[in-house]
């Protein structure tokens, strides 16, 4: 057998174990209940791959009556930072995140609130603008985090 054959029979003799080791280095976080969601969502709210926590998109969890975009957004981002605390990580281990907002008038007062949930650098973001959320919510936002 040449050179070239041992080393490519011996690369996918190894793919199942490599496989495997990737899948134990997984783990996944239950995403916390909400209105839109229901008691027990279809989904992880987050999972960690390695370094790498993925946070899956969570609400502000429904409008109140009269309810401004601050407030809205502090109930989202805290959401937001209970699902990466739960993985082990902090807000500014997050390096993207994107925002899916009902209300573009909302900005401003986003990032207000959005400011006081970091000490570092920010990660990198996108806020978009969408005709509506689930369950009403004004605010959606998903991330990935890294372990430093």
């Amino acid at each position: 057998m040449n050179p070239t054959a041992i080393l490519t029979a011996s690369v996918l003799a190894l793919l199942p174990l490599a496989a495997h080791a990737a899948e134990a280095e997984r783990q996944h976080f239950p995403a916390t209940p909400s209105g839109a969601g229901g008691p027990n969502p279809p989904y992880s709210g987050a999972v960690l791959a390695g370094k790498t926590l993925y946070v899956a998109g969570t609400t502000d969890r429904g409008p109140v009556t009269g309810d401004t975009g601050a407030a809205a957004a502090k109930r989202v981002l805290d959401n937001v930072k209970r699902e990466v605390e739960s993985g082990g990580l902090t807000m500014d281990d997050l390096v993207w995140v994107q925002i899916f907002s009902s209300d573009l008038a909302d900005y401003a007062a986003f990032n207000e609130v959005y400011r006081t949930y970091f000490k570092g650098p920010m990660p990198a973001r996108a806020y978009l603008g969408v005709d509506h959320l689930l369950g009403g919510a004004k605010f959606e936002v998903m991330g990935i985090a890294v372990k430093r």
